[in-house]
């Protein structure tokens, strides 16, 4: 694949979806889309607004990481030593799922962040899990040393242009499902989501990045001009615990995604546990900043607008919504 600053992205997100198209049911599932007036979240009425969620949060392996996994899986040849990757959790389940389903092995290296809701799942997946460092960084650079030495396939939780495309299917299959949204609203820890959907929607859509205010990769990143490390922290840390933008997503967010804002622990908990109360939606505190942007007026939509909110992951443990 050509680099990112050249690709052609909306074709490299058809060239995923064929590949994972093949896969569908046993693997990939096409997740529910639900249209909803704002006075369904108690938000003030506002003319024809109309707001989305995209519940990506039950698809096969508990989030959207499922798509670009398989995807990197299934565009290269896979030795015999498997494949390889760190991860906060969720990366890992969908890489773990991706090589239980073709049949290989997968090891992963997870922080200490990590909930143990998500080593439960990855274990019963068959997957190899270590546990080193307090922070994805660590993990990450204990899984290039394994990669060094086994040879392993490895797959990058965010910054591989097959990660990428493959979360760019999401954005396809929301213009398949509804049209084009004039808004999306997606969180962002290491970038591949909304690389993939800035990818795909281009000009034709407002994707608006969402980040908690403790872990705050691309919004310093905008500060700097430059993807900086930043210290990582919060509710949603071992989901958007990246301390570092990917170059990806750095490149099509610089040319594709105007709008990078803050939310706080406190708002991102508050959407949380409404979408549980009120919508009986089990997710992870990452899957909900696109409500809390709402929520809190971070972002207004405008009369008319169709905003689309990205439901991005449910592995959590359950226990914590009461």
């Amino acid at each position: 694949m050509t680099s990112a600053a050249t690709a052609d992205w909306h074709a490299e997100i058809e060239r995923a979806a064929q590949r994972l198209d093949a896969h569908r049911g046993a693997y990939l599932r096409e997740t529910p889309l639900w249209k909803l007036s704002p006075a369904a979240f108690g938000l003030p009425a506002t003319p024809g607004v109309e707001i989305w969620l995209k519940l990506e949060h039950l698809q096969v392996a508990g989030s959207f990481k499922a798509r670009g996994m398989m995807n990197r899986l299934l565009a290269n040849d896979i030795p015999s030593s498997g494949v390889v990757v760190a991860s906060g959790g969720n990366a890992g389940i969908a890489t773990a799922a991706a090589a239980h389903a073709l049949g290989v092995r997968c090891e992963v290296f997870l922080p200490s962040v990590s909930p143990e809701a998500k080593r439960a799942r990855l274990r019963a997946l068959g997957a190899e899990v270590t546990v080193v460092g307090e922070a994805y960084a660590d993990a990450l650079a204990a899984c290039l040393t394994r990669q060094r030495e086994s040879g392993a396939l490895l797959t990058h939780a965010y910054d591989q242009p097959e990660v990428v495309a493959g979360a760019g299917t999401l954005g396809r299959e929301i213009e398949q499902q509804g049209g084009v949204p004039d808004s999306v609203l997606v969180s962002v820890g290491g970038g591949g989501l909304i690389g993939g959907l800035a990818g795909w929607f281009g000009p034709r859509s407002r994707v608006v990045a969402l980040e908690p205010e403790r872990a705050p990769t691309l919004f310093r990143a905008r500060e700097a001009g430059e993807p900086v490390d930043v210290t990582v922290g919060g509710v949603a840390a071992d989901s958007l615990g990246a301390k570092r933008i990917g170059s990806i997503a750095w490149e099509i967010t610089q040319r594709e995604v105007r709008d990078a804002l803050l939310l706080d622990d406190d708002a991102i908990r508050a959407a949380q546990l409404w979408l549980w109360k009120e919508m009986k939606l089990a997710v992870e505190p990452a899957a909900a900043l696109p409500l809390a942007a709402l929520q809190t007026g971070a972002y207004v939509p405008s009369e008319g607008e169709k905003v689309c909110l990205i439901v991005c992951g449910a592995n959590l443990d359950p226990a914590g919504l009461a």
